[in-house]
């Protein structure tokens, strides 16, 4: 016991994953040594660690039970609609053997469930914990180099979005995009799409995904008043910490707007992705409060907040003075610390910081922060100046300030008064007809500022 608490005993043992030499042995050995306390009893909570397809298309969950036990036809609530279990498996390599319940301790899979995502805490009642999805930093279009139908194109990254977190699909104009965390996904990506689903793909060069926020806050006003719909918001635009992303919060008294339209349009808030006015990228590190907001107790309709929401962002946004964002990694090199000064050198040159640089023998740890376009190609840079003897290890690093922001503002020539899917105007109504009023006039017109 007093070595166990001391933990003066450090078990060593030899093998191969790759070979399956000692691997059996390895596991024994793990057992015996280890404890683990599962309960059956309790209800049910397991995590999803894996999602794939067979080859019928069926959509298997692999899921670790933390607790309880679950089995064939359980009801899980998600999202308010109700899933149930239809199939539990049990699987050694590719076959499986299936069973009419798993408990505690158990890896297992299941059919039926849809809404999970791989890293969801998962219990009966619903989804009890979910993992932001893993950070993309680049986007690329894709290329199809075969008679593949864009939707079937679609349809496959909408499975293999499920399957891997990291991967988020955007159709735009007819085009299809993916979104990233390093050009080598793409490769790989290449690869697994040709070999698995029979279509041949390229990938156009990666570009870096920006963000835009303000710097001061700024009121904005939407109003959307076409014959026979009505309706009015004013949000106070604030700005947030760096890596905040968007907040919503209501100051407007129920009597003024009932809270069934204020969650309404705190739903219309966080719906879509909000487009800035410098280069027509996502907005971030903003709060959104709703100050005032009218309905109209004949005409106001659902989609008359979505039209007003949407109108008063773009206004504030029209209004603010908008700030350029970019990615940034957080990397590790590791090197012969013969190159050190060439390291150091790059790294000054492609806009990053680093800490002091640490020696272990005839080795360099060099750790620090950059951004994303111009440390994107680094490792074929590194791996060649070193012959192979570098490397760098990548993880996200957050948002800030764009220093090149005049040039990718001059090289996207983003058009905001041109964006009619975005528009910063709203509608007013005048003797039984709408007339839009420009942005910059709003206030002239606005029924929340009326005494």
């Amino acid at each position: 016991m007093w070595l166990k608490n001391k933990v003066k005993i450090f078990p060593v043992m030899f093998g191969s994953a790759l070979n399956n030499v000692g691997t059996e042995e390895f596991l024994e050995k793990f057992n015996e040594l280890t404890y683990t306390e599962y309960n059956s009893e309790k209800s049910f909570l397991g995590k999803v660690f894996k999602i794939r397809h067979d080859k019928d298309g069926k959509e298997i969950i692999f899921i670790k039970a933390l607790r309880g036990k679950t089995g064939i036809k359980d009801e899980f609530i998600f999202e308010g609609s109700t899933e149930k279990i239809n199939e539990i498996r049990f699987y050694n390599g590719d076959k499986y053997k299936n069973e009419s319940f798993a408990e505690a301790g158990d890896v297992f899979a299941v059919c039926g469930l849809k809404t999970p995502l791989c890293g969801d805490i998962i219990e009966k009642r619903g989804i009890r914990e979910r993992k932001s999805r893993s950070f993309s930093v680049m986007e690329s279009q894709i290329k199809i180099n075969d008679n593949t139908d864009k939707n079937r194109i679609a349809e496959i990254f909408g499975i293999l979005e499920k399957e891997e977190p990291s991967l988020n699909i955007n159709k735009q104009d007819g085009d299809i995009k993916i979104s990233i965390t390093g050009k080598i996904q793409l490769e790989i990506l290449k690869i697994i799409i040709k070999n698995r689903f029979g279509a041949d793909l390229d990938f156009e060069k990666p570009r870096v995904k920006y963000t835009e926020t303000i710097k001061e806050s700024v009121m904005g006003i939407g109003h959307y008043e076409p014959l026979r719909h009505y309706a009015e918001v004013q949000l106070r635009l604030e700005p947030l910490l760096r890596n905040s992303g968007i907040e919503f919060e209501s100051e407007c008294h129920t009597d003024r707007l009932s809270i069934n339209y204020q969650n309404l349009i705190k739903t219309h808030v966080f719906e879509k992705q909000h487009r800035g006015v410098l280069t027509g990228s996502p907005i971030t590190d903003i709060k959104i409060v709703l100050t005032d907001g009218i309905s109209h107790i004949k005409h106001t309709e659902g989609g008359d907040f979505r039209q007003s929401v949407y109108r008063g962002i773009r206004q504030g946004l029209m209004k603010a003075e908008s700030v350029l964002l970019e990615p940034f990694y957080r990397f590790e090199i590791y090197a012969p610390d013969k190159y050190t000064g060439r390291i150091i050198s790059d790294i000054q040159r492609l806009r990053g910081s680093f800490e002091s640089p640490e020696i272990f023998g005839n080795n360099v740890v060099i750790k620090g922060r950059g951004p994303v376009e111009t440390f994107m190609d680094y490792k074929e840079e590194l791996l060649i100046f070193t012959k192979g003897e570098g490397s760098i290890e990548f993880s996200y690093g957050g948002n800030d300030v764009c220093e090149i922001a005049e040039r990718v503002i001059e090289e996207k020539g983003y058009d905001p008064t041109a964006d009619t899917e975005n528009s910063p105007n709203s509608v007013f109504c005048k003797k039984g007809a709408g007339f839009v009023v420009k942005w910059y006039e709003v206030e002239n017109y606005a029924h929340t500022l009326r005494k």
